[in-house]
């Protein structure tokens, strides 16, 4: 099969399409022909060198997310047939024709849904709801501030809060704004060089319930200033960089709970558990219209590095999808 293999990190002139070894399903898994894949910033990462496949393959291919078909069950596997549509998250591996992945954590595509598009849904809406809803414990009514809108995983933050009848304030640069409020943002704030923290308090003096930051960086203590008495928030990325001071006073006065969350290294029965409930919680609101992929772009996978620069560039309003 074509793969696109990491032998040395660095730009993305090291990503390089080769012919590999087809993966082989174990009997709880399926094999899956993958017709699509997207770009997240985790790739950009591994292939920088940051950010490793958890399960250090022979064979470094980067890719966390799939949309394709069923091409083979293992022995065990009784929920899937030979050609079903599928879609799902993986710790790497999703750049290429083929992967395998255990049958409990594939997800079923929408009916509503491409399969062109799907690609643009698992890692995205699993990251948003989990961090969002199931750690955050948002709920309907209360307000949630999610860092970076216009990004995947800020797209499919919008919607979720939306469909839950949460109410949602987002950071995101002025030109993506628009594309925001179209999701249905409750609130747009600008972020540098305007004081989004002034913006928000003045909308909203009590703060906001729960805060999903993949920034980090200067955001931690603005963070702790904007989050309500009790509130929540939750790391989910450190785009702005890891360290930065922070007033640890507010986060005893505020009693606030400051999580740290990643997908890709939790433990397999924790992503099994996350992904059967997923499908149990969200899928329906795919199938009912209230949630959709919001696809910015499309690559070939022979122009792969093109597709890493793209996102490098920061232009894009929701996912980046790779046609293989």
């Amino acid at each position: 099969m074509r793969a696109v293999v990491l032998h040395e990190h660095g730009g993305p002139e090291v990503l390089s399409l080769e012919e590999v070894d087809d993966p082989v399903s174990g009997p709880d898994q399926i094999l899956v022909d993958v017709e699509h894949t997207a770009l997240n910033r985790a790739d950009t990462l591994q292939r920088q060198g940051g950010y490793p496949d958890p399960r250090r393959p022979a064979v470094e291919i980067p890719g966390l997310e799939f949309a394709g078909r069923v091409a083979a069950l293992g022995a065990e596997v009784t929920e899937w047939q030979v050609g079903d549509r599928v879609m799902g998250i993986e710790s790497g591996g999703c750049y290429a024709e083929r992967v395998v992945t255990h049958a409990r954590q594939a997800l079923p595509v929408p009916s509503t849904v491409e399969l062109a598009d799907a690609a643009a849904i698992a890692e995205v809406f699993l990251t948003a709801w989990d961090a969002l809803v199931v750690q955050g414990g948002l709920t309907s009514g209360r307000w949630a501030l999610v860092h970076a809108g216009a990004s995947g995983v800020g797209t499919a933050a919008i919607q979720i809060a939306k469909a839950i009848g949460a109410r949602i304030a987002v950071t995101c640069s002025v030109g993506k704004a628009d594309a925001c409020r179209a999701l249905g943002a409750d609130l747009v704030l600008e972020r540098s060089p305007a004081n989004w923290l002034a913006a928000l308090r003045n909308e909203l003096p009590g703060g906001v319930d729960v805060i999903l930051d993949v920034v980090g960086g200067d955001e931690a203590d603005r963070n702790l200033h904007a989050v309500a008495m009790d509130g929540a928030i939750v790391q989910v990325g450190l785009m702005g960089g890891g360290s930065a001071p922070v007033n640890m006073g507010l986060l005893l006065m505020k009693r606030v709970t400051w999580i740290g969350t990643t997908l890709r290294a939790r433990p397999l029965e924790r992503k099994l558990a996350l992904c059967q409930r997923f499908i149990s919680e969200i899928i329906p609101l795919f199938e009912s219209g209230a949630l959709r992929p919001v696809i910015d772009s499309r690559f070939a996978i022979d122009d792969i590095a093109d597709a890493h620069r793209y996102m490098e560039s920061n232009a894009n309003v929701g996912k980046i999808l790779i046609d293989l």
